[in-house]
Parts: C-alpha cells; structure tokens; sequence
C-alpha cells in the first residue's frame, strides 16, 4: 500500500488539485512528533482564495480515523498526517519483502533512455583518482537511473586524440623500450612523456615536431596511427584491470578518435550558420552573449581540439541513441568547457542541447599530496585500492574470529569504503581521504554499513527455518521499529531525489541512517529471545533492513559481503 498515495487522493477529493500534484508537494516531516507525511496548503490558498493556516485547519477537520490514519492536524501553512502505525509497518515491510532488490525501482523511465558518460580516463597516462571518483559517480548515477525504469547506456569516452598523441609518438620514437613498456605500460609511457616535456623546455623544436606527428596521425599516416593503437590497446588493457575490480562494464568506448570523420560536418554547421570567427588564424564561436569566453573550434594550423569532438559526439548520440538526457560525469573543473560546448550546440540550432547535462565531481583532497598530471606527481587509482585492501586485510586478520576467505572479503571492504567516502556527500563538497575514518567500523563509513548488513544476516541465519509468515506486526510497537520502518518506506524517495538532483549521496544517506537505527534497535530489543510472536515480526524487519541496505549499497556500486 502507497500511503502517500492514499492521502493524496484522499485530499484530491477534497480540492481541486490533481492526485499526482498533491504527491509531489507532499513532504516527510523533519520530526516525527510534526506527523508522518505533511501537505503544505500554501499552494491552495489562490485558487480557494483563503490564507493558508485557515485552509489547513479546515481540511484536518474533514479526516477521519481509518485504516489508513490515525489522525490529521494543522499546523500554521501544513497538513500534517499521523499515519496507522501497525498497517503502515505491515504494508511496509511486505511489500519490501516482496519486491525485495527491486524495492523502490519504478517505470517512470520506460521508453526513455538515458546516456551517462563517466571514466573518460586519457589513454597513455595513468588512472588517477581523479578519475576514479568520476567513474564511482558515474557508475552510480546510472544505475540509479536504472533502477527508475530508464533505458541506460554506459558510455567511456576515450581522451584518445589530441595533440599530447603527437608529444607520446615523438617521445617513444625518441626514448621508448618495448621490452620495458610492455611490462609496465602506463607508468613507462608516463615516464617518457613526462621526459618529453622536460626536453621540450631545453629544446623548443620537439613541440613542432609533436604538432608534425599528430597532424600525420589525423591524416592517417601509417606509422603514427599504428604507434597510436598501441599505446591505445595497452591502456585499455590495464584500465579494464581497475573496472573488473569495481564490477563495472561500459556498453561503448568510442573515444575522441571515433570522431575524427564526423568533425568535418561540425566545422560545415558551424560555417552554415554564421557562427565561425577568425581569431589570429585560428576558428572561433563568440559567446560573448553568454558571458562566455570563446570556443575555439579549429586551430590555426585547421587542427581539432576537443570542444570540436565533443560536438560531434553530441551530434552522433543524439542521431544514434534519440537519447532523453546526455550526463556528462566529469571534474567541476570542466564546468567552463561544458557551458561553451552546450552553448554552440545551443546557437547551432540543436533544440536537444537541454538535454545535455554536466554533472561535476569533487575534488579529492589528501593530508599531504596533490594532483598534477603533467610533472608526473599523480596519486594513481590502483595505489588507493591496494592500500585500501591491504589496510583492511590487517583489520580482519588482527581480529581473533578467523574468515575462510578473509582477502576476499577485504577487498569488498576495501573497495566499498573507497566508493562509500566518494558518495558520502554532495558533489559541491570535496571528498577527504583518511584511512582512519574510511575503514572505521563504526560511525558514518562503508565498513559501518556493510557490517550493519552481516549483523543481521547472521541474526536470520542463526533463526534458520522459523515461520516468518506467523508475523504479527502489531507487536513493532516501539519508537524505535516504527522509524526504522518509516526509513525502510523513505528509500522509495531516496531514490527518485537521487536521479532528480543526480546525487547518490541521497542513497547514501538513507542507508546510514538505517544502519545507525538498526544498529540502536539490536542493542535495545531482543530478537531471537523475544517472545515467539514478537520475534516472527522483529526478524522480518531484520530481513527488510538487510534487503534494503543490500539494494542501497547496491545502487552505489558496493558489494555486501555474508561475513566480515
């Protein structure tokens, strides 16, 4: 039973608003003595053309006590509603029960498809954390979206093209050694461009000579393009390495190099519209309307850069895909790019640039190092995983109860932790790494949750084959079990306010607090010694908790271990 659902249409009746209306102004008070579900009347006050706190008192005078509610009160501007606590606890957990990890999943997004594009991590340089926090977002993001009914396409655009392709040919031709790049390829490829860099700043013509190489590469030279699919396959090669151990899979990789013969029909838009400027040789779209710097589009030796690219992948997804909405999960630092690219999009005439979305991500912040690419000072992705599964393979083995797979376990500990502190807050907030706080076992981290979900995994284990149907949920009397079950019933919203604000953090949120009431209701009220007809209700609670923080962590890419 929807109970927002049923006061909804129990105050359609009552007014002129429509159902579906009065549920999406409906609202969760922020505490429970403020009732369970509240309407604000502020939105009635002009059509019956009375203030507020008038029609609230009014509309609370019309309700009766049901199977539905308990009681309705005003309070000023709102409607607060008291529901019944034990159908609301009965309908709540039987339908969790029953939907199991498709609780909270709806067909709102059916026949709509949604693009996300996350990872994007450049070919020939390693996987930073940087990255890494784009592709947890990302991952998140549309399997939220997901769960919502869309129809999603993970997509991984490349950074495979570039002139940095044409400094990595010089560099290898100049420095490479097969033998050592095959064993290590990122951190060898890494060296020599760094390397080219250096010299670069001694010798000037080594720039020229990169810019020589990269205009061969997008003419299709033999020798430069097949340097270039090497460097390519081994990249993806190790990349492919880090998304098997997030259990992440991509349905396209067509990089910035998938475009390179669809950027000559940009460049033909752009000119049909009037939209080209020349600046110091160079092709240009004035934004100036927009507050924008410009948007270079061609440079002045007629090369590409990505803005070009990336038009032209809007311009192919929308033609192959008819997508509803295109995410770009990317860096906050990107956020210029992406007001310039979607503002040509805009000019260009492409009605669907609203449709395009760039949703940033933080930055991460540790103690005592920084990210810089260029210079080589890089804290790569696979450093922060294995320190993260070693640190938490010595928790388990210092403990005295011994695990039969222990670094499997530790590693879906570790790897939880690393997505959890990613997707602890909202994207606004830079993410702190600190060993400590993130492999806590108590408190606000993965560790704690996942724990939370083993605790009462064992519970029903222990229960083994006790009649969970002989429930009888009047016995969830305590303040305790209803706001857990109000919880278990919030996820639904959880999941809709993640998809519409693009912030998994609200997932969560919801499942900490869970664990936290969970946790608060085991160390107060007995389960598997409560009386017989209290214990059937408490363990199918139990089930309904670990379900819904199985789905929960599930939603943002984190594994639930059975022991731990």
């Amino acid at each position: 039973m929807d109970f927002r659902k049923e006061i909804a249409a129990k105050i359609s009746k009552l007014t002129e608003l429509e159902e579906e209306k009065i549920s999406s102004l409906i609202e969760i008070p922020p505490q429970g003595n403020m009732g369970d579900y509240a309407f604000p009347c502020f939105t009635l006050a002009k059509t019956m053309r009375k203030a507020p706190n008038m029609i609230a008192a009014e509309l609370a005078k019309q309700f009766e006590q049901d199977a539905i509610l308990e009681k309705a009160e005003a309070a000023g501007g709102y409607l607060n509603f008291f529901v019944n606590k034990t159908e609301f606890i009965k309908a709540t957990i039987q339908e969790v029960l029953e939907k199991d990890t498709d609780f909270g999943s709806t067909k709102e997004g059916e026949g709509k498809k949604v693009l996300v594009e996350f990872s994007s991590p450049n070919i020939a340089k390693p996987f930073h954390i940087g990255h890494l926090v784009n592709t947890v977002t990302g991952n998140a993001i549309e399997k939220i979206f997901k769960h919502l009914g869309y129809d999603t396409v993970k997509l991984n655009h490349i950074g495979d093209y570039g002139t940095q392709f044409g400094k990595l040919i010089v560099a290898y031709k100049l420095w490479g050694n097969d033998e050592v790049i095959e064993k290590d390829p990122i951190n060898e490829l890494l060296k020599i461009y760094v390397k080219f860099h250096d010299e670069a700043e001694k010798n000037p013509a080594l720039e020229d000579e990169a810019r020589k190489y990269f205009k061969m590469l997008e003419q299709g030279d033999e020798e430069a393009t097949a340097l270039w699919k090497k460097f390519k396959d081994l990249s993806l090669m190790e990349f492919k390495k880090l998304y098997d151990d997030f259990n992440i899979t991509f349905d396209s990789y067509a990089g910035e190099s998938f475009y390179s013969d669809k950027m000559d029909e940009v460049v033909e838009i752009l000119e049909k519209n009037n939209l080209l400027v020349e600046s110091n040789g160079a092709k240009i779209v004035d934004l100036e309307q927009f507050n924008l710097p410009p948007c270079m589009i061609l440079k002045s030796d007629g090369a590409t850069i990505y803005a070009t690219r990336d038009l032209a992948a809007a311009i192919y997804r929308k033609r192959t895909y008819d997508f509803y909405k295109c995410i770009y999960v990317v860096g906050n630092t990107q956020a210029l790019h992406f007001k310039q690219f979607f503002n040509v999009l805009n000019l260009a005439g492409f009605g669907w640039y609203k449709d395009c979305m760039h949703i940033g991500t933080s930055l991460v912040k540790f103690a005592d190092r920084k990210l810089a690419s260029r210079k080589g000072d890089v804290i790569f992705a696979k450093e922060v995983v294995d320190e993260a599964v070693s640190k938490t393979l010595e928790i388990i083995e210092s403990k005295e109860r011994k695990l039969e797979n222990p670094t499997e376990i530790a590693k879906k500990i570790g790897m939880g932790a690393i997505i959890y502190i990613i997707l602890k807050n909202n994207r606004d907030r830079d993410i702190a790494f600190s060993w400590e706080d993130m492999l806590s076992f108590e408190g606000e981290s993965g560790p704690y949750v996942q724990y939370t979900y083993v605790r009462g995994k064992s519970i029903l284990r222990k229960a083994g084959d006790f009649n969970f149907e002989a429930a009888d949920y009047s016995h969830l009397n305590s303040e305790d079990e209803f706001n857990m079950v109000k919880l278990l019933d919030a996820f639904k919203d959880a999941v809709k306010e993640a998809a519409e604000r693009y912030e998994p953090f609200v997932i969560s949120r919801n499942v900490t607090e869970l664990a936290k009431a969970y946790n608060k209701f085991y160390n107060t009220h007995p389960i598997l010694n409560a009386e017989e007809n209290i214990k059937a209700a408490r363990l199918n609670l139990t089930k309904a908790v670990c379900s819904v923080i199985k789905t929960g962590l599930g939603l943002l890419g984190i594994d639930t271990p059975e022991n731990m």
